[in-house]
């Protein structure tokens, strides 16, 4: 599972740095098309797709972090005990299987979009099928953080 637990890490690790380029891509896309008068559209399809990635590690990292919405004016009255037996419990009933069912759901979409290599409908540039794999990859990797919250070894923080 550390094995696993790097991964995560890393991914996310890399993926921060992301929000970078996208934010240049967006303040480029006005000069690009107003000025000098092309790339525009590329710079927004690249753009797209790396919103697309950052996006899908985001979400692993809230839940990483626990920083997504919990319900906790009640919660907080609980036991720290009763609290990490919900969120395991939440983990298990809807964080593992709500990943499994967009895994399973999306594969045959995103394995088919990946073999035509499927472009922008838009503007015919590569790299659309890119947007569809950041659906995998936030899959992937909010069911592994899952599997290790269920770990005995990962102590889980109180919401």
């Amino acid at each position: 599972m550390r094995f696993f637990d790097q991964i995560v890490v890393s991914v996310l690790a890399a993926a921060k740095w992301l929000a970078l380029p996208i934010v240049i891509l967006l303040f480029l896309q006005w000069p690009l098309r107003s000025i000098i008068g092309i790339y525009s559209r590329e710079a927004n399809d690249l753009g797209q797709w790396l919103f697309a990635l950052y996006v899908a590690a985001s979400i692993a990292a809230a839940t990483r972090a626990k920083a997504h919405l919990a319900a906790d004016t009640v919660a907080r009255n609980y036991s720290a005990a009763t609290r990490q037996w919900l969120a395991r419990v939440a983990v298990l009933f809807g964080l593992v299987p709500w990943s499994i069912i967009v895994l399973v759901t999306s594969w045959s979409v995103v394995r088919d979009s990946v073999l035509l290599v499927e472009r922008f409908p838009d503007t015919g540039n590569p790299g659309y099928f890119i947007i569809k794999l950041a659906l995998l990859l936030m899959a992937i990797l909010v069911l592994i953080e899952g599997l290790l919250e269920l770990t005995p070894t990962r102590r889980l923080r109180s919401p």
